[in-house]
């Protein structure tokens, strides 16, 4: 199959998705690992024609990677929150870089509303968390202000794998 695409390559502009690319995609997200013919199989194409689907599905920055679903409680990360972060105006670029690099970080978005920044932590446990928001966060100029949300229980609402 094609390499998943470098986070800032170039990517087509995006085409229509067919029936038949959506049921790739809805297989694909239940089980990554998904050989070339239970797909062919199950959405009733030849062996070439899904690998060519799914190779085009690659490329064109639909799927971007492919992955294994954790469960971070049982692999040490028994402490999640979500950070809202201010950071000074027009500083996202140089924020993102900075919080690609935090141990633990999940997830990150910019928004729009009464914050900038939305952030998912895994971190091993209440301890790890204030290190991480007090001394990490804290410590880089572009933030302006942080509120921690602890999360108690979450669940992942995309098709089971």
């Amino acid at each position: 199959m094609a390499a998943v695409p470098a986070p800032d390559a170039e990517i087509p502009p995006p085409r229509p998705l067919d029936a038949i690319d959506q049921d790739i995609l809805r297989m694909l997200q239940a089980d990554g690992r998904a050989s070339i013919r239970s797909v062919a199989e199950r959405v009733h194409v030849s062996r070439a024609n899904a690998y060519a689907r799914i190779n085009r599905l690659v490329e064109d920055g639909v799927i971007r990677g492919f992955g294994a679903r954790v469960d971070h409680e049982r692999a040490g990360q028994g402490t999640s929150a979500y950070i809202t972060l201010k950071i000074v105006q027009n500083s996202w670029r140089t924020v993102r870089e900075q919080l690609r690099e935090l141990p633990g970080a999940a997830h990150m978005s910019l928004v729009g509303g009464d914050f900038d920044v939305l952030l998912l932590v895994h971190v091993a446990d209440n301890r790890a968390l204030r290190e991480l928001v007090f001394t990490q966060l804290h410590a880089l100029p572009e933030i302006l202000s942080t509120r921690t949300l602890l999360v108690f229980e979450e669940e992942n609402l995309e098709p089971p794998g």
